[in-house]
């Protein structure tokens, strides 16, 4: 289901639901290629001014190629303000499975000031395979 940007604003101002709006991207080796580069992950965009309080990544076949200590980042408003940049042999990158990225629900939010895709830093050597979900969680002020 797509995002629908305006929709359970919190506002003060009178009732809403304010509930936490999901936004996910993709990435697969075999569709984005895994150039040095930065990828925007296939799915939805983070409307502007939205709030991003957590995150979480699913890896679903191991990040493979290139030099094991490059590294990767996950980004929405910054290159890196999702995941810092980690060595592929390390945290959240060196194993599969659901995964807990740097950005999590105790950590400083991140606000957009335009609409955002979320992105997939490659630094240093190329990957050769993979494939993940990136799972946000945003709120927008009314």
């Amino acid at each position: 289901m797509p995002v629908i940007t305006g929709t359970n604003k919190l506002t003060a101002a009178g009732l809403s639901l304010g509930q936490p709006k999901p936004a996910v991207g993709l990435y697969d080796f075999a569709t984005d290629g895994g150039a040095v580069s930065t990828i925007t992950l296939r799915g939805d965009q983070v409307p502007s001014g939205a709030i991003i309080t957590d995150a979480l990544l699913h890896v679903e076949t191991a990040l493979t190629g290139g030099t094991a200590t490059d590294t990767l980042q996950l980004g929405s408003e910054g290159a890196a303000d999702i995941q810092a940049a980690a060595a592929r042999n390390a945290a959240p990158w060196s194993t599969t499975g659901a995964k807990r990225v740097t950005l999590t629900a105790t950590a400083a939010p991140v606000k957009t000031t335009a609409a955002r895709s979320l992105t997939f830093g490659i630094n240093a050597t190329a990957l050769t395979a993979g494939k993940f979900t990136l799972a946000v969680w945003y709120v927008e002020l009314g």
